[in-house]
């Protein structure tokens, strides 16, 4: 048996880890990326009427529409969502992304920006997006991205294809006589978030669901009579390592970055989104469509 000389182990130890960084790094923007995993969750809500026990909800969430990179999982997703003929699907946020600092056109107006990419992807997202089926219909908050870009832009672009955008407002969600409320407020980052508008309506001792672009803004939201808050922004940091987790988060998602958790009262789940910003890569953050089925019954 020929001997294996030190030199010719560290080639090899080399080569093993150049081909296994290849490997990583290819799974990471070729594969991951473009291949949404249905995530199912079951959520008990004490006040939810019993007539909705089994109603489920489909959350799609960080789009970012590129033609290139993040249209692939969006209609990958869109196929998958209608597969599955949920009751309700709801779009938590930033259906574009707002571009590097060059791209900015600085509006007379308002002390705001118009962007050219985000005016130049929000309709073929929007009209991707059309293609969703519910029962029930498809509801959308603004993310960062969208309010900071174009948000009457984006939400005219949305609610032209038939998907209503909920800024600071609630809908009842109704089967026969019984029902349940889907609020939604504007971007806690960017925006003018009105959690005491958007609840206004609502009875005190009927359940709610509430959409906030932000995971973070739970703390808030759970000194109110709110059930379950759906929320996406974080992308699970993108990036995700054994032990570490997120190397980087956004603010605002930094204290509940992915997957569900418990507020006092309030349930809130973070999904990790579709889409990618800057970089098209994603580890151990693979994109989620979340389809939660509602039961009645005491959260824990």
């Amino acid at each position: 048996m020929p001997l294996i000389t030190r030199r010719k182990f560290l080639q090899a130890t080399a080569a093993v880890a150049t081909t296994g960084a290849f490997a990583i790094g290819a799974d990471a923007t070729i594969l991951e990326p473009n291949d949404p995993q249905l995530v199912r969750v079951e959520i008990p809500l004490t006040r939810l009427p019993r007539s909705f026990d089994g109603f489920t909800i489909a959350q799609l969430s960080d789009f970012h529409y590129d033609e290139v990179f993040s249209v692939i999982p969006i209609r990958k997703a869109v196929k998958r969502v209608n597969d599955l003929h949920p009751d309700l699907i709801v779009l938590t946020g930033d259906f574009v992304t707002v571009p590097m600092p060059d791209d900015f056109l600085p509006e007379k107006s308002a002390n705001r920006y118009t962007v050219k990419e985000a005016i130049r992807t929000a309709a073929p997202c929007a009209k991707l997006l059309h293609r969703l089926r519910a029962r029930l219909g498809v509801f959308a908050i603004l993310g960062n991205h969208d309010v900071f870009s174009a948000p009457d832009f984006i939400t005219k672009c949305l609610s032209d294809r038939g998907i209503p955008v909920l800024r600071n407002s609630s809908i009842p969600i109704e089967v026969g006589k019984a029902r349940f409320w889907l609020a939604g407020i504007d971007d806690v980052m960017q925006g003018t978030p009105d959690l005491n508008g958007a609840l206004n309506s609502i009875p005190k001792d009927e359940a709610v669901v509430l959409l906030s672009h932000e995971p973070d803004f739970a703390d808030e939201a759970s000194h109110h009579p709110i059930d379950l808050q759906l929320s996406g922004h974080s992308h699970g940091g993108q990036i995700w390592l054994p032990i570490i987790g997120a190397p980087w988060l956004p603010p605002f998602a930094r204290k509940y970055p992915r997957g569900k958790y418990q507020i006092g009262g309030l349930t809130l789940y973070t999904n990790i989104g579709l889409g990618t910003i800057r970089i098209p890569m994603r580890l151990n953050c693979t994109p989620e469509i979340t389809l939660f089925t509602l039961r009645t019954g005491r959260s824990s």
